[in-house]
């Protein structure tokens, strides 16, 4: 099918969507594309990131959220574990220091009971050292899965509803929300997902009940500011309803 031009006169001025999740796919693929070891497409998908980053920062998106390991990649061979393990580790000491100069604030969401202690710590750290800097917000969802989410934050509730500190009749979507993994943090506005795959995969599912989607073709070690501006495009030509009048995107 012909691509088909869009008048410029439909296209707004830019305005980045305050909140932006990323389902970096496409690692394996593109390195298997290329005759290279996956762990080379990892590799590639750090600097990926690394870029994301940085161009979120410079043209005002104010938090990322990025699905970094989920709860289902322990199925993976234990080799390809490792060495995501090993990229994460590295990624934060290499790379703590610079967001921290960056004015990024790093938020991690997910289960963090079955991780190795080092990794553990290495969260805490990155947490612990950027909680005051109010650029950018990172949210890395590592070891995470959106059913588990809801799952922890139904367990929650249960609790505080079994010690009399919350009333069945006070539960509705708000206190729900709230005993989520990071509450503070809006929904999403705009979900991405690279390497052509069209599902969310357990990513946000109870925060992007009313995010725009939109999946791109590129392999996540391809991915740069002007693929992820182009997916800001896409999403500031739609109409959010939700579920009622028309609202204005990137508000």
């Amino acid at each position: 099918m012909p691509e088909v031009a869009i008048p410029q006169s439909a296209v707004p001025p830019f305005e980045a969507p305050r909140h932006v999740g990323i389902i970096m796919d496409g690692n394996g693929r593109w390195a298997a594309a290329r005759g290279l070891p996956r762990a080379e497409g990892h590799r590639r998908g750090v600097e990926a990131l690394r870029r994301t980053i940085r161009a979120g920062s410079e043209i005002g998106i104010k938090y990322i959220t990025i699905f970094s390991f989920s709860a289902e990649n322990w199925s993976r061979p234990a080799n390809e574990v490792g060495e995501l393990m090993g990229l994460l580790r590295r990624f934060i000491r290499n790379d703590l220091a610079e967001l921290h100069k960056s004015n990024v604030c790093v938020r991690v969401i997910g289960e963090r009971k079955r991780l190795d202690p080092d990794i553990g710590r290495l969260l805490v750290e990155a947490e612990e050292l950027t909680k005051n800097n109010d650029g950018l917000t990172l949210v890395v969802a590592f070891n995470y899965g959106a059913r588990q989410e809801i799952t922890r934050a139904a367990r929650r509730i249960a609790e505080a509803v079994a010690n009399g500190s919350l009333k069945p009749a006070e539960v509705d979507m708000e206190t729900v929300a709230a005993y989520l993994d990071a509450p503070e943090i809006p929904d999403p506005d705009l979900i991405i997902r690279t390497s052509g795959e069209q599902r969310l995969s357990n990513f946000l599912l109870w925060q992007s009940a009313y995010s725009e989607l939109v999946f791109v073709p590129t392999y996540w070690p391809d991915f740069d500011r002007t693929a992820l501006e182009a997916a800001i495009r896409e999403y500031q030509l739609r109409e959010r309803r939700f579920g009622g009048l028309v609202a204005k995107t990137g508000s």
